[in-house]
């Protein structure tokens, strides 16, 4: 017997909100980096790494963990990365050695990102949601995302004044948990059930299909970019703005802003998916990415200019996410979606790994981040020029591979 799809609403509701908790944990890290290193007297190398092992742990843990997801369900991987959150937060809380604070906040964390964020929650989105619905759902869920960043990074910020970084941060280890009840909401108990998703593929057949693809070659590069420059900003602005001489709250606001924003520009650019070609959307966005840091660095650096700054990255910020996984989703099907998006965001977190990595280390070699702001405007334009090229037909497959 088929297994009935769970409800829209279902998915929708209980989706947005895990990734709104995940994500808006995530976003607001950058907060800690000048309290972390001042107090345990490291360089921002340190912290930098830590957060650049956490991107790199996330992409490569997210092709296991959406196997996993597409083979048991969601349920079961979403659980297991709460709980990872929970302990890598109280890990990065306590640490006083910089491998110790790698470990937790680096590994542990960013397998816990891996099992809560968007490989996993597109999966039971692809897999639910009529294929007609199935961008704007997914826009639906990345408008989460921002909407936790929105939500979270001001109360993150606020923790840190108030009870101190540590105490801040095992709260945000008590709030992770909350993730668990809302997975059950996404259990798809018919997932193994004959009918339900048709296999016409082995795991090692989709990804050979995969890889010999140019265009999923491609969506993977543009991802690199992407994950480049929103870490390098969310992680590095902070620190950026202060040695301008900019107060701690511009910071915080200019975050929340992104957030905010973020939540428009996700919504948008997965309505725009079923009218407009992906690629095109990609292509734009990546170019206005890399216009709009030429006129924040050309302009003076005021509180008004960093606001207008992060409005215009904010509509730009996760927007990449919708239309590159609905056309993942839309060139090879949904039977192995969270695997293959996995191996996308694995490229996006390559970018985030060097981006923020780079960051830390050419501040502390060169005293300044100009060297990695002119980096994302050129790897803009070519993240750009790359998405063009992508062909979004379903592709043929031959009717003799079996599972």
């Amino acid at each position: 017997m088929q297994h009935k799809p769970l409800s829209l609403n279902q998915v929708l509701i209980c989706g947005a909100a895990i990734v709104t908790l995940s994500m808006g944990i995530r976003h607001g890290f950058g907060l800690w980096l000048q309290p972390i290193t001042q107090a345990q007297g490291w360089g921002r190398e340190e912290f930098a790494f830590a957060m650049a092992l956490q991107n790199l742990a996330w992409g490569f843990m997210g092709i296991f963990a959406g196997m996993a997801a597409d083979k048991f369900g969601a349920f079961r991987v979403i659980a297991l990365g709460a709980l990872f959150y929970c302990i890598g937060l109280l890990g990065m809380a306590w640490a006083t050695d910089p491998w110790v604070f790698a470990l937790f906040t680096g590994l542990i964390i960013g397998t816990a990102q891996a099992g809560t964020t968007y490989a996993v929650i597109y999966g039971v989105i692809g897999r639910n949601v009529p294929p007609e619905r199935r961008s704007w759902a997914m826009g639906i869920a990345a408008a989460a995302g921002s909407f936790g960043q929105f939500l979270m990074v001001p109360v993150e910020g606020l923790l840190i004044s108030q009870a101190g970084w540590q105490n801040a941060l095992v709260f945000l280890a008590v709030a992770a948990l909350l993730i668990m009840p809302l997975a059950w909401g996404l259990r798809e108990p018919g997932l193994n059930a004959p009918g339900q998703v048709k296999r016409e593929q082995t795991i090692a057949q989709a990804l050979k299909e995969a890889f010999k693809y140019p265009s999923f070659q491609l969506l993977m590069a543009g991802y690199f970019v992407c994950g480049f420059q929103v870490v390098f900003i969310g992680v590095h602005m902070p620190s950026y703005l202060k040695d301008h001489g900019l107060p701690p709250h511009v910071a915080s606001y200019a975050l929340a802003l992104i957030g905010l924003f973020n939540v428009f520009g996700t919504y948008i650019a997965g309505t725009m998916g079923p009218q407009i070609p992906k690629k095109n959307i990609l292509a734009f966005i990546y170019m206005a990415r890399s216009v709009a840091i030429v006129i924040f660095l050309l302009a003076p650096l005021t509180p008004t200019s960093v606001y207008l700054f992060s409005m215009v990255m904010g509509l730009l910020w996760l927007s990449t996410v919708p239309p590159t996984n609905a056309a993942v989703a839309h060139i090879f099907g949904v039977a192995h979606l969270s695997m293959l998006s996995g191996f996308i965001f694995f490229g996006h977190q390559i970018g985030s790994f060097m981006g923020v990595w780079l960051g830390g280390y050419l501040y502390d070699q060169t005293g300044s981040y100009d060297i990695v702001w002119y980096l994302a405007i050129a790897l803009g334009v070519l993240a750009a020029l790359v998405n063009l090229p992508v062909r979004e037909s379903p592709i043929a497959r031959p009717t003799t591979q079996a599972t």
